[in-house]
C-alpha cells in the first residue's frame, strides 16, 4: 500500500485529515458569493471544479458545470480515471499549475455542502449477516433468525429517492400507524421507536440496459463511488406494516448520506474479500476479486461514540448487490443509490442500530450521562468512516442528522 501523497495544499499532508491527495472526494458546495457547483475536497479546502473546467485545467468539457456529479458519472470509467489523475497532477507537491489553482480554492468551513449527485432510484439491501441474525433472533428466535433465502441472495427493497438528503439536514420524527400487542386496533401518531441504520451507499455511474443482466465484474466497473448512509427507521411502524411486503413508511421518511463521494479508485488500496460462504453462491454472484473495503465505521449520539465496526462485516459486496439487482433485467441508471444494509460486528458495541444495541429496548445503552433505547427529539446521530493507509487516511466526512419533533396533526385525524 502506498503512503501519503504530498500536496502543495499543506492541510492535506496531515495524518488525520479525511481528505489527503490520496482521496480527492467529490461534492457540491456553495458560498455567499457562488451558487451551487461541483467541488473536490483537499485538506481543509474545496476546489471549485466549475471554474477549473472553464479555465481548461481539468481535461473535461461541459461535465462540471452542473451542481451534480451525474454528467461525470455517466461518462464512464475512463473519464473517471483520467479526471482523478489530472487532479492529482494539479494538486501534487511542486505542481506547475499551482498559481492557477490557488484562486479556485476556498475553506470548506466557509462552504455550504449540498447533495453531491441527483439520486435516480434508491434500493436498500440487508447484507449484514450479524445484523440479520440479531434482528431475526429478536423477532423469530435463533433457530429461524435468517430467512431461508438469505444465504443465497442479497435481499433488498425499493426505497424512496425523494427523501435521500445530505448530512446536516434535520429529520422530522415520522408519524404513522402502529399497533400494540394487546390492542384490538392500530393507532396513529409519532413513532416511539425511532432508530438508525449504519450503512454504506454505493453509487451507480454507468447504466445498464433493460433486459440485460450484468456480471459481478461488470457491476464493479459500474460503481462510481461510495458514501456513508443512514437509513433512518421507525421500528414500531415497521413492525405493523412490513408483512407481507416489507418496509414502507417506516423507511420512506428519510435517508441521510455523507456529502462527499469517495471514488472506488481511492478505496482500491483498501479492498478486502467478502467472508467465507456458509453455502455456495450461484455462479452469477461469485466474485473473482475482493469486493469489500477495510473501512472503519462509527456511530456517535450527541457527541458520544456508541458503536464501532467495519465495512468488512458485510456478507455481500456492493458489486454482488448490483449484479443481483440487474439479474432480472432491471435497468440500472446513472445516480442509482444502493444501501448496503446495516453493518454490525460481533459485539453490542459494534452493532449498527439502536434496535440491536438496546436489544429491542430491553437493555438501554449509556450515552454520556443519559441512557437511550431509541432516539429522542433533539438527538443528533452521526456516522463516521475512514480507511487507514500508511501515514494517511481516506475519509468520508460526517453523515449527521438531528431529530425534530413530529409534525402537528389535527387531533381529529389521529
Amino acid at each position: 500500500m502506498t503512503g501519503l501523497k504530498r500536496s502543495w495544499v499543506a492541510s492535506a499532508n496531515t495524518a488525520e485529515t479525511d481528505f489527503p491527495l490520496n482521496n480527492l472526494p467529490y461534492g457540491v458546495f456553495s458560498t455567499n458569493t457562488l451558487g451551487a457547483r461541483c467541488g473536490v475536497a483537499i485538506g481543509d479546502q474545496v476546489l471549485d471544479m466549475a471554474r477549473a473546467e472553464e479555465a481548461g485545467l481539468t481535461g473535461t468539457q461541459d461535465l462540471l458545470q452542473e451542481a451534480a456529479w451525474n454528467p461525470v458519472m455517466a461518462a464512464g470509467p475512463s473519464v473517471w480515471s483520467a479526471l482523478r489523475a489530472r487532479l492529482m497532477e494539479l494538486l501534487k507537491e511542486g505542481a506547475e499549475e499551482r498559481e492557477k489553482l490557488e484562486p479556485l480554492l476556498m475553506p470548506i468551513a466557509d462552504a455550504q455542502l449540498h447533495m453531491p449527485f441527483r439520486v435516480a432510484e434508491y434500493t436498500d439491501f440487508y447484507a449484514g449477516k450479524q445484523h440479520a441474525q440479531n434482528v431475526g433472533t429478536m423477532f423469530r428466535g435463533p433457530e429461524n433468525a435468517l430467512p431461508p433465502n438469505w444465504l443465497h441472495i442479497p435481499i433488498g427493497y425499493i426505497g424512496r429517492a425523494s427523501t435521500v438528503v445530505v448530512s446536516g439536514t434535520d429529520i422530522r420524527r415520522p408519524v404513522g400507524q402502529t399497533k400494540a400487542k394487546d390492542a384490538e386496533a392500530p393507532g396513529f401518531g409519532p413513532s416511539q421507536r425511532l432508530d438508525i441504520e449504519l450503512e454504506m451507499g454505493a453509487i451507480v455511474g454507468t447504466p445498464s440496459q433493460m433486459g440485460q443482466p450484468v456480471t459481478v465484474a461488470e457491476a464493479r466497473e459500474m460503481i462510481f463511488g461510495y458514501v456513508l448512509l443512514n437509513d433512518w427507521s421507525a421500528r414500531d411502524l415497521q413492525a405493523w406494516e412490513y408483512q407481507p411486503l416489507g418496509p414502507f413508511q417506516a423507511k420512506a421518511f428519510a435517508t441521510s448520506i455523507s456529502p462527499w463521494i469517495v471514488t472506488a479508485e481511492a478505496l482500491a488500496p483498501f479492498a478486502a474479500p467478502t467472508p467465507p460462504r456458509d453455502l455456495p453462491l450461484l455462479p452469477y454472484l461469485q466474485e473473482d476479486a475482493p469486493g469489500l473495503y477495510d473501512v472503519a465505521l462509527g456511530v456517535e449520539m450527541n457527541g458520544h461514540v456508541i458503536s464501532r465496526t467495519n465495512m468488512r462485516e458485510l456478507y455481500y459486496s456492493s458489486a454482488q448487490q448490483l449484479a443481483h439487482h440487474a439479474s432480472s433485467g432491471c435497468a440500472m441508471r446513472t445516480g442509482d443509490l444502493l444501501g448496503s444494509g446495516t453493518i454490525s460486528g460481533q459485539a453490542p458495541d459494534s452493532y449498527g442500530s439502536l434496535l440491536e444495541m438496546s436489544w429491542g429496548g430491553q437493555t438501554p445503552i449509556r450515552v454520556g450521562d443519559e441512557t437511550r433505547s431509541f432516539i429522542e427529539d433533539g438527538d443528533i446521530l452521526t456516522l463516521t468512516g475512514h480507511a487507514r493507509g500508511d501515514g494517511y487516511r481516506v475519509g468520508f466526512g460526517a453523515c449527521s442528522g438531528r431529530i425534530l419533533p413530529a409534525p402537528d396533526f389535527p387531533k381529529e385525524t389521529i
